[in-house]
């Protein structure tokens, strides 16, 4: 692949087409929602980063088949009902396993503990946004420092173009126009990622 049709393409494109780069990103990206959803169901520790390595393998498997069109779901959903069927063959796992003669208290606990039936929620607004601001910090490295700032000042930080204007020397129209820029490569490199009208989909 040439570097431009490289820089041409999504994250997830990327990641789909084995580009070690999108790959590492991807995992840095989503491993702490993972995280999130092993301790919603109770999976702490090194079950969790267990939990998450067969994720991610179950994902490396099945990327090249994912179809948001298709499937009619976004990549965070599909995500979580991997993530989903993990923790529940972790638990599974757990049940089956022989009580080991002078086994630790935690291993038994865990045994005695019931398979979940509930599904696993979506993560709440704090978690998404946590992602959204890991997707956007992928990108600060491509902008001017003043280009930045005036960016997060207005898009996340809510001030007004007019404000952020007179505090960086900018013109408001200039302003205006680096959130654009960042915005318009967020949506290049993650935009198969984000639902509409939400971010970290």
């Amino acid at each position: 692949m040439t570097a431009e049709g490289a820089t041409s393409l999504t994250l997830l494109q990327r990641a789909r087409a084995q580009d070690s780069n999108a790959w590492g990103r991807l995992v840095g990206l989503y491993t702490p929602l993972i995280h999130y959803w092993c301790k919603h169901w109770g999976v702490h520790g090194a079950d969790a980063d267990d939990v998450r390595q067969e994720v991610f393998q179950a994902v490396a498997a099945g990327l090249a088949d994912f179809s948001r069109a298709r499937a009619g779901e976004t990549f965070r959903a599909w995500l979580r009902g991997i993530t989903r069927h993990k923790i529940l063959d972790f638990f599974r796992a757990a049940q089956q396993r022989p009580a080991a003669h002078g086994g630790t208290d935690a291993q038994l606990r865990l045994q005695q503990v019931p398979v979940p039936e509930a599904d696993l929620p979506d993560a709440p607004p704090e978690e998404l946004s946590a992602l959204y601001h890991r997707m956007l910090g992928l990108l600060k490295a491509e902008f001017e420092p003043k280009t930045w700032q005036a960016f997060w000042r207005v898009a996340v930080d809510g001030q007004s173009a007019a404000d952020v204007a007179a505090e960086l020397g900018m013109t408001a129209v200039a302003v205006r126009k680096a959130k654009s820029r960042v915005l318009h490569r967020l949506r290049e490199e993650a935009g198969d990622l984000l639902g509409t009208g939400e971010p970290g989909a």
